[in-house]
Formats: structure tokens, sequence, C-alpha cells
């Protein structure tokens, strides 16, 4: 997977658009995600960050929050976008999120908007994940 589709240029746009809405005034790192879900829409979220720390949401959280609020059920692929050229990779805890709602083989792109994107899926990400499978859902 190393090719840009026209639905990828499509989430990329869409992690931006919410990227430039996040409120990250104490990171200052503004980040966007884009979901493609199983009812084929478009579901967004950015970072919002808090002065309690732990208290934020990543912009992964807050667009799989929409997705479900939307009525989806499931990712079908994520677009991650943050300031840089690294592509920006979701975290530990979002991509076990992802993984609450995706399968191993769910296709993720992280994008440092200033370099080229990172095709990946979320098993890579998240090797040897524990998953709903292992509670019998």
């Amino acid at each position: 997977m190393t090719e840009a589709s026209n639905i990828d240029a499509t989430l990329f746009e869409g992690a931006e658009s919410a990227r430039k809405l996040a409120y990250a005034p104490y990171s200052g790192f503004p980040v966007g995600a884009a979901i493609l879900a199983d009812d084929g829409k478009i579901y967004t979220g950015c970072n919002i960050e808090n002065a309690a720390y732990p208290q934020g949401n990543c912009a992964e959280t807050s667009a799989i929050a929409a997705m479900i609020m939307g009525g989806a059920k499931r990712i079908e692929k994520i677009y991650v976008t943050g300031p840089g050229a690294t592509p920006v990779t979701p975290c530990g805890g979002c991509r076990q999120r992802i993984r609450e709602f995706a399968s191993l083989s769910t296709p993720v792109i992280c994008q440092g908007i200033d370099g080229e994107p990172l095709f990946t899926t979320l098993g890579d990400l998240l090797p040897h994940s524990f998953g709903p499978e292992f509670l019998g859902r």
C-alpha cells in the first residue's frame, strides 16, 4: 500500500480541515483525523487540549466519537495529519481505541503536512493487540 487514491485525498482534506480547528494551546501541535466508516461516510476530529493535561482528547478519539454518534460501527480507513515533515502516528491509547472499531488490516495513513504520507495498517502499528474478539464479541 504505497499509492494515494481519490478517497485518500478526500480523507486528507477532512483531516486537514479538522486539524485547522484543533485546540492545542499547550502543545502547539494541532492534529486532525478523518475516518472512512462502514456506512461510507467520513467522520473527522481534532485534538482538544485541556489545562488538566490528561483530560484532553486526541484527534482520533474525537473522530471515533463522531463516527459512533453518526451511527457507524466500523473504521474502514483512517488518515491522521499533523505539523512537520515526519508522519504523525496515533499515540498508543488511540491505537487501542482504533483497534476497538477496526481490524488489523485496516489502512492507516499518517502524514506530517510538510512530508510524505506513511501508508501502513493497524496491525503494523499495534502488533499482537488485544481486541473485542478476546472477550467473545
